[in-house]
């Protein structure tokens, strides 16, 4: 029964995955497992020394198909990292020995898929001092107070979904047309007790020359309406180093302004960029400069219906493209420390703290699904030399 289930929610919610033979995941790293599963690396070999091409991608399905590690070939240059990770042993330690519960470390590193929200949200903190309660249609949502701002007296609130720790099944690889994909399915139900109802998911990660594809089909099995957002968290790459000559593009015309005190939470207020620092949508971006930025822009301009992001190390030579490609896609998240050697890109469907009062009854990005409803996260990358 189980199979008969997995086969049709898998060829219902992407047909791509199916579209040839499946095997098991032959691509595993086996020296390495992360949660009790095994890493899985899918690759190719470069064949354009002209431009640049992916050549590998790793992902840690023991951990809700974290994307840990990504490789391009740069003419001139060889093999570059694309994601700012460590190396696996590295990267076992931090998940497996020095991780909390919750499995925050997940997010500091690499590109973590983010379900069933992205980012903050805020709610009454529980009399046991870990949980923050929230209200959605009439049902009382306790998520995981796992973060709050670093002042004294600080509220808990809840941060980056409830998938990071989860295990995967039916991890399979297959070749496609000038690469590999991976894909698995995560039957989260009711994500521990914390969800309205049940939720079925279908991951998927593909690799070609030009681009690394991430999926992620989220379908309500469950018996109740229940919101849904999808995001995910990757830590871009600055090769050069310094982070304060790149330049970020992001077409958004307004951005949610922040109560820019400790805890970053929104203030619900729209505003428009021209004339702001978060005015990124010249073609060559914003210069980063030295300023701290964890920004959520929206309504955004939108190329073929993609919103097209770009991160540039002129310094190294060195772009990456950094596509949203569904249309549930409402804002993108920047995150970037003033000295860090990364910048992170987060195309996700909800505003931060979604279901906070502040923001009058707007629409702030949650999918409503129905029984037997489903939404697809779709985001592709690219790597250019500019």
């Amino acid at each position: 029964m189980n199979r008969i289930r997995n086969f049709a929610l898998l060829s219902g919610a992407l047909p791509m995955v199916i579209a040839g033979l499946l095997v098991p995941a032959c691509r595993a790293q086996d020296a390495i497992e992360i949660n009790g599963e095994k890493v899985v690396t899918i690759k190719r070999a470069a064949t354009n020394s002209a431009k640049p091409e992916f050549t590998s991608v790793t992902v840690a399905p023991g951990r809700g198909m974290e994307v840990l590690q990504i490789t391009a070939n740069f003419p001139g240059k060889g093999e570059v990292n694309v994601l700012n990770s460590p190396d696996l042993p590295t990267i076992k330690d931090m998940l497996d020995v020095k991780d909390n519960a919750n499995g925050d470390s997940g997010y500091r590193f690499g590109a973590a898929i983010l379900v069933p929200y992205a980012n903050r949200i805020r709610g009454q903190v529980a009399a046991d001092g870990k949980t923050v309660n929230v209200n959605w249609e009439g049902h009382t949502l306790s998520l995981p107070g796992n973060t709050s701002g670093r002042q004294p007296g600080a509220q808990k609130h809840a941060m980056h979904g409830l998938i990071l720790k989860a295990k995967l099944q039916d991890v399979r690889t297959k070749k496609i047309p000038g690469g590999e994909q991976v894909s698995g399915i995560l039957h989260a139900g009711d994500f521990g007790g914390r969800w309205v109802s049940s939720t079925d998911l279908v991951m998927t990660v593909s690799m070609t020359a030009d681009a690394v594809d991430v999926q992620v089909a989220a379908r309500n099995v469950g018996k109740e309406a229940e919101p849904i957002a999808i995001g995910w968290h990757p830590y871009l790459s600055l090769p050069s180093g310094d982070r304060a000559q790149a330049r970020v593009h992001i077409p958004g015309a307004q951005f949610s302004e922040m109560d820019r005190s400790d805890d970053m939470i929104p203030t619900g207020k729209l505003v428009n960029v021209d004339g702001t620092v978060n005015d990124w949508r010249a073609p060559e971006g914003m210069v980063l400069g030295d300023r701290f930025y964890d920004e959520n822009w929206c309504h955004f301009e939108r190329t073929n219906g993609v919103i097209v992001g770009k991160v540039v190390d002129p310094a190294a030579h060195y772009g990456v493209e950094v596509d949203g490609v569904s249309p549930e896609i409402n804002t993108v998240e920047a995150f970037t420390p003033a000295k860090a050697k990364f910048v992170a890109i987060e195309d996700q469907y909800n505003f931060n703290d979604p279901f906070g009062k502040q923001w009058n009854g707007m629409n702030t990005g949650m999918a409503r699904l129905k029984p037997g409803q489903r939404t697809t996260w779709h985001v592709r990358l690219k790597v250019f030399v500019p």
